[in-house]
């Protein structure tokens, strides 16, 4: 059974014998539905219905309105027992030993590196004529994927080599690991190769391995070599990541970026028309006799989820306003989880609360995406007024993992059907892509019941520093939103100023990006449909610029998202408009700049590219713009032609103050009305776009509300007693 047979809407009732399994995950959380008397069908002498405990009567307007009884509480991780085992496709070698790695945040950000212009590329070109020191078993032993068990291949892989005095020991046959084959090049040189995603000749670029019978003191050099992406963070700095088991218990020291003589370059060595790239680095171990670990990024597994679901299980507290249920199982029956967080109803306020939906883990290899996922269910799982705030306003649906198949085996990109899953939102291939098309069918079900206000897909990126969104062009589809849509991510920007770049930030739909999750949901008519993507290195912003994000970085950004969500929602809209008024002067500068460019437009031609740039404004603003971008470009003209004295200067600085504040006290006078009038053109644009929106909502007349001007956020008391009184209007 699957979250497609749930229906949104929960009410209270009694629950069966059958339905008292003390293995229950949850109990059932009271939502937004008219208080009603509940009657089973064979309660009533009614020939009409069936003698059966599965139909449930509700009396509704003088009449019985028969609906069908709420599935039981579908449960993976159990109250009682442990956790639900992981299946690892047939052929795939497990080892029995459990990984697991402490949680730690280094005391000072760790700086980026920074080359000498000495590191080396080595190239190996008679590798194999060398020692085979690892290998993994044959990812192609099957053209697809065929059927999974519990633990997977247990069976025992003997080491290729046999004197193991002086050479390094490898494994990667766990969850997550990622290591295909390992050859000892020199006494003290690895040439390594990642296994690439199952059923697949590409994607590699996660790896994550064990190292064992280490020697303190000793310079030895990696050099993994068939990575596929001709860009890298490697070449901007990043380093690799290191645990030492002897470090973590002698000194609780967890994940550390180490490394030396980094460097990623072309290897040459062009398989098929396919080029490869390499990465080398040189390290000496802490300990003589370690367990250590290497990894591209913090690994998040599919059982640390389960482990962190089966906490708020047993937390009293938490369970009571966090429902865990299971959406899907993927194609190895491994199970996906879907989370509705919200606060029980308590009285008879029948308003549709709205929605909040959160995703990660779609791309398997993109473990940071999973850090700022716990960060978030830290957040507003908390104990805090905001997160009470927020939980007692909102329905947040969240899917921690949407790909855990590809979680488990170590995949980057892919799942076990050897495809991208954030491709194909809009296949019709339930089977093949289990995950994705039960998240866009239960987020489709939400939407027929109330208003989804923000949906939002969590990647990691491997191009670029900083974090960003990616968010959807509404110009073409109504005018309104072409701006409407930057101002959470704006807000993101400013609430977070050392980590989130907004200029980084793009907005469009290209053809190759159809299929992706934001531009599904936003086609579905989810206005604010975002992929934030989070870099596996670091920041080039603020104090944190030139370092590397830790754990506790990315954990900070779901506190952050849930505090500009709270801004973006304000009734008090000060810094809803001051955001809107600072993207339309973006906008105006980004048209001067391209008008500038042209040194052969003609003023005609520069009227017209003006007309065009005014979006969703009236004719006397659009006027005004012109007459003030004009004097801007006029100035600047003269400017190039000649000096000015200092009695020039002063005498245009003036009148350019004199003509800004004019525009500002224009804009201000038609700030509000556009906004208004952008409400009723997204009321004429298709149908599949929601209508009934949040800044509706919070624009609704409040007693007393000229009288209490707030220059941020409003309370927490005042936004909930705000709620409470609008719902009554």
């Amino acid at each position: 059974m699957s979250e497609d047979s749930e229906k949104e809407d929960y009410s209270d009732r009694t629950i069966s014998d059958d339905e008292s399994d003390e293995d229950n995950f949850m109990k059932f959380v009271s939502e937004d539905i008219h208080q009603c008397a509940l009657l089973t069908a064979d309660s009533i002498s009614d020939p009409f219905f069936p003698r059966t405990t599965q139909i449930l009567l509700e009396y509704q307007l003088g009449r019985w309105v028969p609906r069908l009884r709420e599935p039981r509480d579908l449960y993976g991780v159990s109250s009682s027992g442990p956790l639900s085992p992981t299946r690892w496709p047939y052929h795939c070698e497990v080892i029995d030993e459990k990984v697991q790695h402490i949680d730690w945040t280094p005391s000072f950000p760790e700086p980026v590196y920074t080359p000498t212009g000495l590191e080396m590329e080595p190239l190996y070109p008679n590798s194999k004529e060398n020692t085979v020191v690892y290998l993994a078993e044959d990812a192609y032993k099957e053209p697809c994927f065929v059927y999974s068990r519990v633990g997977g291949n247990r069976t025992s892989l003997k080491p290729p080599a046999d004197d193991y005095n002086d050479t390094l020991t490898f494994e990667a046959r766990f969850e997550s690991g990622n290591l295909q084959k390992v050859v000892k090049v020199a006494e003290y040189e690895y040439q390594l190769t990642l296994r690439p995603d199952l059923f697949t000749n590409k994607h590699t670029q996660w790896y994550y391995f064990q190292v064992t019978n280490t020697q303190a003191g000793i310079v030895y050099r990696f050099t993994i070599i068939n990575f596929t992406k001709p860009a890298s963070l490697y070449n901007r700095g990043m380093r690799p990541l290191f645990y030492s088991e002897k470090e973590a218990k002698t000194h609780n020291i967890g994940w550390q970026r180490i490394g030396d003589q980094i460097k990623y370059y072309r290897n040459n060595q062009g398989q098929e028309g396919r080029h490869y790239f390499s990465l080398t680095w040189t390290f000496q171990f802490p300990h003589n006799k370690d367990t250590c670990y290497f990894a591209h990024c913090y690994p998040y597994t599919y059982t640390n989820l389960q482990e962190y679901l089966s906490a708020i299980n047993h937390d009293s507290v938490r369970s009571k306003f966090c429902k865990i249920r299971v959406l899907c199982h993927t194609m190895a029956r491994n199970m996906v989880y879907v989370l509705t967080i919200t606060t029980p109803l308590k009285n008879t306020d029948s308003r549709k609360r709205k929605a909040v939906i959160l995703t990660a883990r779609v791309h398997p290899g993109e473990t940071n995406s999973s850090w700022i996922m716990k960060g978030f269910l830290d957040y507003i799982l908390g104990n805090s007024s905001d997160a009470q705030l927020l939980r007692d306003t909102f329905i947040f649906k969240v899917v921690p993992m949407l790909n855990p198949d590809g979680v488990i085996v170590g995949n980057y990109r892919c799942s076990l059907a050897g495809r991208d899953l954030n491709r194909n939102y809009t296949s019709l291939l339930k089977e093949s892509f289990p995950s994705v098309w039960y998240t866009r069918n239960m987020i489709h079900r939400l939407m027929e019941k109330r208003e989804v206000i923000l949906y939002c897909d969590l990647h990691g990126h491997s191009r670029k520093e900083n974090i960003f969104m990616y968010g959807c062009d509404g110009s073409d589809r109504c005018k309104s939103l072409y701006l409407q849509q930057r101002i959470f991510p704006l807000m993101l920007s400013k609430n977070c100023p050392d980590k989130f770049s907004f200029s980084a930030c793009k907005f469009n739909v290209q053809k190759s990006k159809e299929g992706t999750g934001r531009v599904v949901m936003w086609k579905m008519g989810i206005r604010n449909s975002f992929t934030m993507e989070a870099t596996f290195c670091g920041s080039t912003l603020g104090n944190k610029r030139g370092t590397h994000f830790n754990t506790k970085d990315l954990e900070s950004m779901g506190y952050h998202f849930c505090d500009s969500l709270l801004d973006y929602c304000d009734p008090d809209r000060t810094k809803y408009y001051q955001c809107l008024k600072e993207l339309e002067e973006m906008e105006k500068h980004i048209n001067l700049e391209k008008i500038l460019e042209d040194s052969d437009t003609s003023l005609k031609e520069m009227t017209l590219d003006l007309d065009s740039s005014s979006r969703g404004s009236d004719s006397s603003e659009s006027n005004e713009s012109q007459t003030y971008l004009l004097k801007l470009t006029s100035q600047i003209k003269n400017k190039k032609k000649h000096l000015k004295t200092k009695k020039e200067r002063n005498s245009s600085i003036a009148s350019h103050q004199n003509t800004r504040e004019e525009q500002e006290a224009c804009d201000k006078g038609h700030l509000v009305q556009r906004h208004r009038e952008s409400d009723s053109e997204v009321k004429d644009i298709k149908a599949n776009v929601s209508d009934d929106c949040i800044f509706d909502y919070f624009r609704r007349s409040f007693p007393n509300q000229d009288l209490v001007k707030i220059p941020g956020r409003a309370p927490a008391w005042f936004l909930k007693r705000y709620l409470r009184s609008a719902s009554q209007l």
